[in-house]
């Protein structure tokens, strides 16, 4: 059996990744490996947890040796790095931590692979081994009014986070150049869907609607994001995975720009009605907070390479989508109580340790 280790897949994309390989492809052997920080949520995974080809692995992408005795001992051939610090807010208050497990843990695995891999200049790249390192569109900087975001477009990080993932993109490619080293890399815009951990725009609101707290919306809300299904990115993540030839950078975008504020009064409305209230009451909750800083205006992602080349598309329209979000949320009250009360904390001890 092949064996696929996926980072972060207890996360919000990851766990929508792992489910699709466990489902998807019963030979190859998955193995999730997850810190469980904050954003790990074991939960997310209760339907495929006892499946005979997954296994779970609990360790730190920072910590060098642990990963170089993981690689020797399971020989993976093939990576689907997605575990990062993704949240912008967080990386202005504690850019070192965005350092180490951005930078300094792909860098970590980057060298195991290459060590079990045997990869060299001197020979030629492998054909049958990956690494896939999963980026985001915020690498890119911000743009004006028009134009997208393509392939081409030149690096200008504004936070912490973003240089982080910039400097992890780098040195995925300079260990293509540098190595042969087999990666791909993709870069996706705004994910959206069900499992999103609640620090988040839509999920944060969805929460706070149904609690009748405030929506904190930074500054006038006019910020533009592309917006992007997380089942349709898993799905790319698939074919990418697949398909793409080694060295290659794939955007992946849902073609679907909004503004804050319009996501919102959006989300408003949807909620109102399925919590039979009277419409334009949620959006009383609206509250424009002092603006982030270092905030970039508009992300705007051009996908058309992804779908000429690997014939890949959305699926899905924005307001379908976030209907679908929304109905998953709140049939799914039991996951978004115990992720706001931190149980799902616990969830790792109850189902693993005893095992």
């Amino acid at each position: 059996m092949k064996k696929i280790l996926i980072t972060g897949g207890a996360g919000f994309i990851g766990s929508h990744v792992v489910r699709l390989f466990v489902t998807k492809y019963s030979d190859y052997q998955v193995f999730n490996l997850d810190k469980l920080t904050y954003a790990g949520n074991l939960e997310n995974l209760k339907d495929i947890e006892t499946k005979s080809n997954y296994t779970f692995v609990k360790g730190d992408i920072t910590d060098a040796d642990f990963i170089q005795q993981l690689f020797q001992e399971k020989q993976f051939d093939a990576v689907i790095h997605l575990a990062a610090e993704s949240h912008v807010d967080r990386s202005i208050s504690n850019p070192l931590e965005f350092v180490m497990t951005n930078v300094i843990g792909t860098v970590n695995l980057l060298n195991a692979a290459k060590a079990i891999w045997g990869c060299s200049k001197d020979k030629p790249v492998p054909t049958d081994k990956r690494f896939y390192h999963i980026s985001t569109d915020e690498v890119y900087g911000s743009l004006g009014d028009t134009g997208l975001f393509t392939e081409q477009t030149a690096y200008d990080p504004h936070s912490p986070y973003s240089a982080s993932k910039a400097s992890s993109d780098h040195f995925v490619r300079a260990y293509f150049d540098t190595y042969n080293m087999p990666c791909v890399i993709s870069n996706c815009s705004n994910n959206y869907g069900p499992n999103h951990f609640p620090e988040k725009l839509i999920p944060l609101c969805i929460n706070n609607i149904k609690n009748n707290k405030p929506l904190p919306i930074y500054g006038k809300g006019e910020n533009v994001r592309d917006w992007l299904y997380v089942v349709d990115h898993a799905n790319a993540i698939d074919v990418i995975f697949h398909k793409a030839a080694n060295g290659t950078t794939y955007n992946v975008g849902g073609h679907n720009e909004w503004t804050n504020i319009a996501v919102i009064r959006l989300l408003c409305r949807i909620m109102d009605k399925k919590l039979g209230r009277a419409e334009g009451s949620s959006e009383q909750l609206i509250t424009f907070v002092k603006d982030r800083a270092g905030h970039d205006l508009r992300y705007a992602i051009d996908s058309t390479k992804l779908q000429n080349e690997l014939g890949w598309k959305p699926s899905l329209q924005f307001e379908e989508g976030l209907e679908k979000t929304v109905d998953w949320y709140l049939t799914n009250e039991e996951w978004l109580a115990h992720v706001t009360s931190g149980n799902y904390q616990h969830y790792y001890e109850q189902q693993y340790v005893h095992r």
